[in-house]
């Protein structure tokens, strides 16, 4: 076995060990810590992914010297080093467009926590997205989701305390539901390791063994998931998740946290069930029905906000919406265009939300609308990621989120039964979008005769203008390069199977 094949595993172990050693810092060592880790797990799993797109085949890395099916695998292809490369990059960024508001929002003697907490979650997403294991991967869902609560409560006010209890309640609520099905499928076919339940539940299946208890398992699995990835209806605890958190919290949770959740479900597809029994199943008309109204509800949600950052909160619930929708086409193309949007959707929120950050900060600190007028000339590398942001999530064409919607349509075209819904209802949600991601970019670009807010210039905030540079160039990079992208997405579900 290659050298490199051991990076995965030394990327999680690096993460938990770091997360650790955090604890026992002062917040500047944390955060320098922080940062060399996310450098190093970003060179680690882009070397990964080049590895395995030259190759052209996944690898296993056994852990300890038990082989399957009693000890614990990782498995890594081209999708997985690839999503691992995008999610550090992304949660590095995050972290450094948000590190000024750190500080204000953040008591001092709790900064080297929030990075302690960014180690865990960032072990936690690398754990879901390579483990062979169904029982691993539930272990860390749990790491995930008290990193993730302890983000948003970190900010100690009275909205994120009580957004908390409700993202806590949600979650638990999920994860019960994963465990129980998790009992089911090793109940029924002995096994954890993913592989060898696919081979068990494949002979099952075609001898019409265990059909009711199967089809409770994977009805669980896919709710649990679906509760905690924030899928319509499920999505109560997400607007004061976001809207209240700190900025990069918010960037974080949006962008990842949920994608991880999402990307774990894909998996189970693929490697536990398999892709025909979840086709033949009445679950994937459920996830395709709430993702259609997830995309419309969401919307509508978001047009009558007047809180910009709760604004691109509601936003992600119908994002989200989208890529069940993908998920309930049950066609590979479909696959392709939801895994493509997990990309898209994690640079353009991450963007949006960092930038909202810097149009509040020069008008006031306040996030209503009235107050961010004329806020794009204030802060004009803040306006611009918003513009950005907004004309990739209304899906203009050289932008991210238009190569997203012609995937999802070329996807319905495959399917003649959901053609006419997924088409009528995409249109819907395109026009909502540019409603009320348009009426904000015009409205922070409307001049305002005002004095009393101080404006920003690029050279007074030189890190945070990098980032916002960073992440306009990935979402450029995903629009116009989006050939290269999807047949590496195509591959990685290849590996999948």
């Amino acid at each position: 076995m290659d050298f490199v094949c051991n990076f995965p595993a030394i990327s999680i172990l690096m993460s938990l060990f770091s997360g650790i050693i955090s604890s026992g810092l002062k917040q500047r060592a944390a955060r320098m810590l922080n940062s060399i880790l996310l450098l190093t797990v970003i060179a680690l799993n882009a070397t990964a992914f080049v590895y395995t797109l030259g190759t052209g085949q996944s690898f296993v890395y056994v852990m300890g010297k038990f082989p399957a099916p009693w000890g614990n695998e990782i498995r890594a292809g081209v999708l997985e080093t690839m999503m691992a490369t995008v999610f550090s990059l992304i949660m590095l960024l995050s972290l450094l467009g948000g590190e000024k508001k750190l500080h204000d929002e953040v008591e001092e003697d709790k900064i080297f926590l929030y990075y302690v907490l960014n180690d865990l979650l960032l072990s936690s997403l690398l754990a879901l997205i390579y483990t062979n294991d169904i029982f691993t991967a539930y272990v860390f869902i749990e790491i995930n989701t008290i990193a993730a609560c302890g983000l948003i409560m970190i900010r100690q006010n009275g909205r994120t305390i009580e957004a908390s209890v409700r993202y806590m309640i949600m979650s638990l609520l999920g994860s019960g539901m994963i465990l129980l099905s998790i009992c089911l499928l090793y109940d029924i076919t002995g096994h954890l390791l993913m592989s060898n339940i696919k081979e068990e539940v494949i002979s099952l299946y075609a001898g019409g063994n265990y059909s009711v208890p199967l089809t409770v398992a994977i009805s669980l699995i896919c709710v649990g998931l679906a509760i905690k990835s924030a899928l319509f209806p499920f999505h109560s605890w997400l607007p004061d998740a976001y809207g209240y958190s700190t900025v990069s919290s918010a960037a974080i949770l949006s962008s990842l946290v949920s994608k991880g959740y999402i990307f774990l479900l894909i998996k189970i597809f693929y490697r536990v069930i398999g892709l025909d029994i979840i086709r033949n199943s009445k679950i994937i008309n459920v996830l395709f029905v709430f993702g259609l109204a997830g995309m419309i509800f969401g919307s509508l949600s978001a047009m009558k906000e007047g809180d910009i950052r709760r604004m691109i909160a509601f936003s992600s619930v119908a994002q989200i919406g989208y890529i069940y929708m993908g998920f309930g086409l049950g066609t590979e193309v479909g696959m392709i265009a939801s895994v493509f949007h997990i990309l898209t959707h994690a640079a353009t929120k991450s963007l949006l939300f960092i930038s909202a950050i810097g149009l509040t900060e020069v008008s006031g600190g306040s996030r209503h609308f009235n107050e961010v007028t004329g806020a794009g000339f204030r802060n004009v590398i803040a306006g611009i990621g918003f513009t950005v942001g907004s004309l990739s999530m209304v899906g203009l064409p050289a932008f991210a989120g238009f190569i997203s919607k012609i995937l999802f349509a070329q996807a319905a075209l495959n399917n003649v039964r959901k053609m006419l819904p997924v088409l009528i209802v995409l249109g819907i949600s395109t026009i909502l979008n540019a409603i009320y991601f348009l009426k904000t970019v015009l409205r922070i670009y409307t001049p305002v005769e005002t004095s009393y807010y101080k404006p920003l210039l690029i050279k007074d905030q030189k890190l945070y203008s990098v980032v916002i540079i960073m992440f306009v160039i990935i979402n450029f990079i995903l629009g116009l390069l989006s050939g290269s992208i999807t047949n590496w997405i195509t591959l990685g579900l290849e590996m999948f199977a």
